[in-house]
């Protein structure tokens, strides 16, 4: 009887190790997507004509591109928010579908003016009729320095502020993926760049897709960059800069960088008219 009990409370206590240790990462092992043969017109104009990319894991993917040409269309498409054509695959690293592996994080915070700060974190439990971690809830929101705020509403808070919300809320979700559509655009420039710091640092070892219209901001946060031209749209040359992310803006070879992605932006534009 000893024996058998002291086996119980090894397994109980093995049982609650691997759990808080599950809790603690969720997602040990990072997962990719591909992108394969992506069709997408509207009005009969085509904005891709067998697309294919693979977003590698466990790393920041950028996508510049002017305006119109498809680069948010194609964030819809992977997480699923519009048609998609029957010949489009769009599968993750490990060959199975993407539901309930991506997270989203859009231009406009989005946040609901009716609920707390603590409330709009945890709104995808809300969502899903499930209990929220308020113990997540509350490590997230002191990670992005709005502790303080979690009983107040989002009127309260600076457009900053409210996109660290909604950085917490996106990270609530505990998604392998998360896919950036311009999330630090409408913000001031030092705000901007403490954002870019911290979301380089809370999504270590995620695999993000980032839309940016901004060269500098890709080269800070991407390890994969990729300027998107042309009608239909097509994803030119990777560029990979060297060092470790969120870089500093000012390193040499960076601006050298800078200069061939203003390069082909500038092209994309006429290719794109």
């Amino acid at each position: 009887m000893l024996a058998k009990g002291r086996v119980g409370k090894m397994h109980t206590d093995e049982t609650h190790k691997n759990k808080k240790q599950s809790k603690q990462n969720p997602n040990p092992t990072p997962l990719g997507l591909h992108v394969h043969n992506a069709r997408l017109a509207y009005s009969n104009s085509p904005i891709f004509e067998n697309l294919s990319t693979e977003i590698s894991a466990g790393k920041w993917t950028c996508i510049l591109g002017p305006s119109g040409v498809g680069k948010s269309a194609l964030l819809r498409m992977i997480v699923g928010l519009g048609p998609i054509d029957p010949a489009t695959r769009i599968f993750s690293t490990d060959g199975t579908t993407l539901v309930k592996k991506i997270s989203w994080m859009a231009q406009q915070d989005l946040l609901l003016p009716w609920l707390t700060v603590f409330k709009n974190v945890a709104l995808g439990s809300h969502l899903r009729g499930v209990k929220p971690d308020k113990e997540k809830v509350l490590d997230l929101l002191n990670k992005v320095g709005m502790h303080k705020y979690c009983n107040d509403r989002p009127d309260i808070l600076s457009g900053g502020q409210k996109q660290r919300v909604a950085l917490a809320r996106t990270l609530m979700e505990g998604r392998p993926i998360v896919l950036m559509d311009e999330p630090f655009s409408s913000v001031d420039a030092i705000t901007r760049s403490r954002l870019q710091e911290l979301a380089a640092d809370l999504l270590t070892n995620q695999t993000v897709l980032l839309v940016t219209h901004d060269p500098l901001e890709a080269l800070r946060l991407g390890h994969n960059i990729y300027v998107m031209s042309g009608k239909p749209a097509k994803l030119g040359q990777v560029m990979q800069p060297n060092d470790q992310i969120p870089r500093n803006p000012s390193n040499h070879s960076l601006q050298e960088m800078h200069s061939l992605i203003l390069a082909q932006l500038k092209s994309a534009v006429i290719e794109s008219n």
